[in-house]
């Protein structure tokens, strides 16, 4: 549930509390201790204060689509925290993004809410993005051709379809196919809490 809190526009989730220690959890071993992180998708904020404060030596780059960063900007502004970057507009479908040298890209909640298209163009842009040594965490419900879905995620999966036809969990596989066609591969699918996977990319 997402609500406004005060007039400065600053947005709450339950559910970015809820999963931010475990996601954080698993940042911690696969992201580097110095560098800069672009988190696509941003939402809230919430992760991108909780993940600036947790890892110290990372300079984290919230970023979303143009007219959605306000929650962002005003939690920067009373957090004050030194390696939360300024956020940064940015759409998958834009051809040119004006961010450069990440070490590592986060997405969480994005994919099963943006187009199936978009997850193409997320791995194009982290393919332009990311040297050798580059990481891609994305956190999220899937479908998965090994296993049944869970009731839980059978619902959700039926309500964003209802809302938007666009919507809708992604299979896992499909996933990595279009991963591939960038030269990444998966090297690590995590349960999560609440029937959530954390994904985790490197090239080739």
């Amino acid at each position: 549930m997402t609500e406004h809190l005060n007039e400065l526009d600053i947005r709450y989730s339950e559910a970015c509390d809820r999963n931010k220690q475990p996601i954080a959890k698993v940042l911690d071993e696969v992201l580097p201790e110095e560098g800069r992180v672009l988190e696509i998708g941003c939402g809230t904020g919430q992760h991108a204060v909780y993940f600036a404060e947790t890892f110290a030596g990372i300079e984290w780059i919230p970023a979303d689509r143009p007219g959605r960063l306000e929650s962002i900007k005003a939690r920067r502004q009373q957090t004050d925290l030194p390696n939360l970057a300024e956020p940064v507009a940015l759409d998958l479908f834009d051809e040119d993004w004006e961010v450069e040298g990440v070490d590592a890209l986060v997405a969480v909640n994005v994919l099963h809410i943006a187009p199936w298209e978009a997850t193409g163009r997320l791995f194009a842009h982290a393919d332009e993005l990311l040297d050798d040594d580059g990481v891609i965490y994305i956190y999220g419900p899937f479908r998965d051709e090994e296993r049944e879905l869970e009731p839980s995620n059978r619902k959700f999966d039926r309500m964003l379809q209802s809302r938007d036809p666009q919507m809708g969990l992604r299979l896992r596989q499909d996933v990595e196919e279009k991963a591939a066609e960038h030269g990444f591969r998966l090297t690590a699918d995590e349960p999560m809490p609440a029937n959530n996977r954390s994904l985790v990319w490197k090239r080739g």
